[in-house]
């Protein structure tokens, strides 16, 4: 626990759960949930029968009074409590009502409904962790060109791909395409063994592993067969109108300025496409210009096309990888 500066602005909450059940559950297994709360929020929690006691500085208590009740709220609607949603009540706080107009009973994504968004798939729901995360999503309904910038691990793919699912699901589009560029990233392709499907799979991998991650196996493979869904490296989509899809560049700083715009002419009536990529990650030879880059200064004005910016603080993998990003950033900045 952090203590305060000054002793006197010590404080302590007193909450009562009336289902002693979803307290065991709101507790977690041997009380890991409130041991992770107490960590990341410099707060001390005992735990007497039905009651939390929480200690701390008066701004932490409160914060954490807060958090205990949506997580417990959660609870209450019949919602598991897993680390990233409380990952996710820490760094968002309480949602904003306000927010929740225009929401419809039956939408796939109950947009800002009690100031939550969330995504529907068949095999979980997906909510986003950070402000800039929910911003993306909200983006990526509402608009037909989507860019997601920023460090690794922090969503912008995975989240792509949840709401191409949901919209998938929903009958919005037809078909889910995924594309990567194929660039050799230290690593030659011809060296390794199997024929153009097998040399390129490893590099879609992360695609198929979100697509698992929303939809049963067995499905993914029967959409996969059926071309419903499409994982194809970005030099295979030359020629294309794509229609009717929900359409995802993933990496696409790795695009050269030419495959962009080839791949950004494919869209076509009734289409959503999200380009993600990272700028600190660019794996192209020396002397050639990044698509992602020159799309971002080219693109930047025109009305329809979002562009949402994710920082180290938004990454959601472990909190080293925040840390990492953040050293390389300074390291950077001194170069």
């Amino acid at each position: 626990m952090t203590h305060p500066d000054d002793p006197d602005s010590l404080s302590e909450a007193v909450l009562e759960f009336p289902d002693n059940r979803l307290l065991i559950d709101l507790c977690g297994e041997y009380d890991r949930n409130l041991a992770a709360i107490e960590q990341k929020m410099g707060v001390h929690i005992l735990r007497r029968g039905n009651q939390l006691s929480v200690h701390g500085g008066s701004e932490a208590v409160a914060e954490c009074e807060a958090v205990l009740q949506g997580l417990y709220e959660r609870l209450e609607e019949g919602r598991e409590v897993e680390s990233g949603d409380i990952d996710r009540e820490i760094r968002m706080g309480p949602g904003d009502e306000a927010a929740a107009d225009g929401a419809r009973d039956g939408d796939q994504l109950e947009m800002f409904r009690g100031g939550r968004v969330e995504i529907k798939t068949r095999k979980k729901r997906v909510e986003p962790r950070t402000e800039a995360q929910q911003a993306y999503v909200k983006s990526l309904f509402e608009n037909e060109l989507a860019f997601g910038i920023g460090p690794a691990g922090t969503g912008k793919t995975y989240l792509a791909v949840a709401v191409g699912v949901s919209m998938f699901i929903d009958g919005a589009v037809d078909r889910i395409i995924l594309s990567r560029p194929a660039v050799e990233a230290g690593e030659k392709l011809g060296y390794l063994p199997g024929d153009m499907k097998d040399k390129v799979d490893p590099y879609m991998q992360p695609l198929y592993d979100a697509l698992n991650d929303f939809l049963p196996a067995k499905q993914v493979a029967k959409l996969i067969e059926e071309k419903r869904i499409e994982i194809a490296p970005l030099a295979f989509m030359r020629g294309r109108t794509l229609a009717n899809a929900f359409v995802v560049l993933d990496e696409a700083q790795n695009a050269t300025s030419m495959q962009m715009k080839m791949f950004l002419t494919r869209l076509g009536e009734g289409s959503r496409m999200v380009i993600t990529g990272d700028r600190s990650q660019v794996d192209l030879p020396r002397g050639v210009s990044s698509g992602l880059h020159d799309a971002e200064r080219m693109l930047q004005r025109i009305p329809k096309i979002s562009f949402n910016y994710f920082t180290s603080k938004d990454v959601v993998r472990h909190p080293l990888v925040a840390a990492i990003i953040e050293a390389y950033e300074k390291e950077e900045a001194r170069g």
